[in-house]
C-alpha cells in the first residue's frame, strides 16, 4: 500500500493552517508518499443547506474553495507532489473525520490553531481529540516550517508503548538529515534527601543513563547515518522536552495515557508538551 500523509485543511485564515499544509506537502516529498488534503462539513441534524445562488449550497462552495486553496498551497510549497494529491470533501465532524483517516494513512497532519473549519480553543479540541485517539503519529503544526534548528526531539520512557514513537523520531530525523535529541528526564526518589534512607543520586542517575543507551542501542543500529544525542537530565519530562523544544524542528512523544476521553487518552505529559512546546510536536499511539 502507497503511503499517504493526511493534512486538515480547516479554512482559516491562520498562520498554522497554511504550515500545516506545507509541512505535510515537505513530509510528502521527503518519505515518496502521497499527500491528501481533507476538509470537513459539519451540518447540524436536519439542517437544510443554505444557499444565496439558486442550485447551489454555500456550505459546499466555501468548502470546494478551502480545498483548492490548500491544493496551491501544497503545489507551491513541493510542485513535485501535484501528481500524488488527493482532495477529499467530507462530511460530519471535524474530529470524527480526521480521526477515521487513521487506518491508512502514514501520518495525520492539523494545523495547532484549532479554528475556522476545526474549530476548538487555544489547542484546538479538534486536535487533543484526534491525537487522543488516533492510532499512528499526529503531527500538531504550530511552527513555520521555513525554520529549521537541525533537530529532532523524542521522550524516552521506560515503556515498551514507547518503541512507536521512537520509530518515528528515528525515521523524521533520518528523511530530515537532522540530528537526534533523545531526552530521558527522571526524578529521585520520594525519600532520597531524608537522611536515614541512602539514596546514591550519583548512582541513579548513571543507572538511567544506562536505561537510555539500551533503549536506543537497536535503533542506532537501524539508522546509523542519525547523529544521536542522549540527553539525560534530572527534570521532570515536561519541563525536560519544553526546555529542548526550544531548538528543535519536531518533538516526539508516545502517549499511554488510558480513558474515554480525548484529552485523558493522551495522559498528562503528552498534554503538558503539547501545551509548552514552543514548536511542533507529533503524538504517536501504539
Amino acid at each position: 500500500m502507497n503511503r499517504v500523509i493526511v493534512v486538515g485543511a480547516d479554512g482559516s485564515d491562520a498562520a498554522t493552517a497554511t504550515a500545516a499544509v506545507e509541512w505535510a506537502a515537505d513530509d510528502a516529498a521527503r518519505a515518496g508518499a502521497r499527500l491528501r488534503i481533507v476538509h470537513a462539513v459539519d451540518r447540524a441534524p436536519y439542517a437544510p443547506a443554505t444557499s444565496s445562488t439558486p442550485g447551489q449550497d454555500d456550505a459546499m462552495v466555501s468548502a470546494h474553495r478551502v480545498l483548492s486553496d490548500a491544493e496551491a498551497v501544497a503545489g507551491k510549497r513541493q510542485p513535485g507532489v501535484d501528481g500524488d494529491c488527493d482532495c477529499e470533501l467530507l462530511q460530519g465532524a471535524a474530529a470524527a473525520t480526521l480521526r477515521g483517516q487513521a487506518g491508512d494513512s502514514a501520518e495525520i497532519v492539523i494545523g495547532g490553531s484549532g479554528l475556522g473549519g476545526f474549530p476548538g480553543t487555544v489547542l484546538g479540541s479538534v486536535n487533543t481529540h484526534v491525537a487522543g485517539h488516533a492510532h499512528g503519529p499526529v503531527v500538531i503544526v504550530r511552527s513555520d516550517p521555513d525554520t529549521a534548528h537541525g533537530q529532532v526531539v523524542v521522550g524516552l520512557d521506560d515503556y515498551p508503548a514507547g518503541e512507536p514513537a521512537l520509530a518515528y523520531a528515528f525515521e523524521q530525523a533520518m528523511l530530515r538529515a537532522s540530528t537526534l535529541r533523545a531526552v530521558y528526564a527522571w526524578r529521585p526518589p520520594a525519600h532520597a534527601h531524608i537522611p536515614e534512607r541512602a539514596y546514591d543520586l550519583d548512582e541513579i542517575a548513571a543507572a538511567r543513563c544506562r536505561v537510555a543507551a539500551a533503549a536506543l542501542g537497536g535503533w542506532r543500529q537501524r539508522y546509523p547515518q542519525v547523529p544521536v544525542i542522549e540527553d539525560v537530565r534530572r527534570a521532570h519530562p515536561v519541563d525536560a522536552l519544553i526546555s529542548a523544544s526550544a531548538q528543535a524542528d519536531l518533538v516526539v512523544v508516545g502517549s499511554q495515557g488510558r480513558g474515554a476521553i480525548g484529552t485523558v487518552m493522551l495522559g498528562s505529559v503528552t498534554l503538558g508538551i503539547l501545551y509548552g512546546a514552543s514548536g511542533s510536536v507529533a503524538v504517536v499511539r501504539p
